[in-house]
């Protein structure tokens, strides 16, 4: 999944893109061997501020617009405003939010409404104030494998056919705590779905981008959410290989 933020302020500057901009970061990466681009139009690094529902789709309206881009569209949105307007202009796509529903209560009827795919990402409070949301007496996996139960629940009830499990690193998580869920990966596939890992070059890294991909593959990872497409493309090949 290779990503472009249409966003002046995303925590990693080269994957910024203004709409005019766009479609040229969206060819290369397609290029580089993207299976699906992920457009998000509101920074969620710690400490963004809130964007209005107008101005988010002002960002992606001229992109997703005749969407021809020969992989799956992908849109970063907790808002199910959004959703629609997307539909209706670019017919169906995958729906990634990082507040699984909480965000908008209309989020998850919206999605099964309309039949679409939906990747479901934990997190805990907002980018001004989850970096001290990070306690988890039950331990972080546990509290990921109790929190994707009630979501499958929920999912279920809403008509979600389809949906991907995303632990929201960086999202009120520790250091530590990040790379535990990378090691401990395999204990959320139990529930039977895809599994999305935003690791690339957040800063609980260090840097070493490749590191995280590597244990995230080694672990049960699906999907990488990933900056440089290439450079994902060649630790999968050479995993795989492994």
């Amino acid at each position: 999944m290779g990503i472009v933020n249409l966003t002046p302020d995303s925590f990693y500057a080269p994957s910024r893109a203004a709409a005019g901009q766009a479609r040229d970061r969206i060819r290369t990466l397609c290029a580089e061997g993207a299976d699906m681009i992920d457009l998000g139009a509101v920074s969620t690094r710690p400490g963004a501020a809130d964007v209005p529902l107008e101005e988010e789709w002002a960002r992606l309206e001229p992109v997703v617009r005749n969407w021809n881009a020969p992989v799956l569209l992908s849109v970063d949105t907790t808002r199910a405003e959004i959703v629609r307007r997307v539909y209706d202009s670019a017919g169906p796509f995958l729906v990634n939010d990082i507040s699984a529903g909480e965000d908008d209560p209309q989020m998850l009827a919206t999605v099964g409404r309309l039949g679409l795919p939906y990747v479901a990402m934990h997190k805990r409070g907002n980018p001004r104030t989850m970096d001290a949301q990070c306690d988890y007496p039950e331990g972080v996996v546990p509290a990921l494998i109790a929190y994707f139960r009630a979501f499958s629940r929920r999912a279920e009830e809403y008509g979600i056919a389809e949906w991907v499990l995303d632990p929201g690193l960086g999202f009120a998580k520790t250091v530590e705590q990040n790379w535990e869920i990378l090691e401990k990966l395999d204990w959320l596939r139990g529930f039977d779905r895809p599994v999305l890992v935003g690791a690339a070059d957040k800063r609980f890294t260090g840097g070493d981008t490749e590191r995280a991909h590597r244990l995230a593959l080694r672990h049960g990872a699906d999907i990488l959410r990933v900056h440089d497409v290439r450079a994902a493309r060649e630790t999968v090949s050479t995993c795989v290989e492994a």
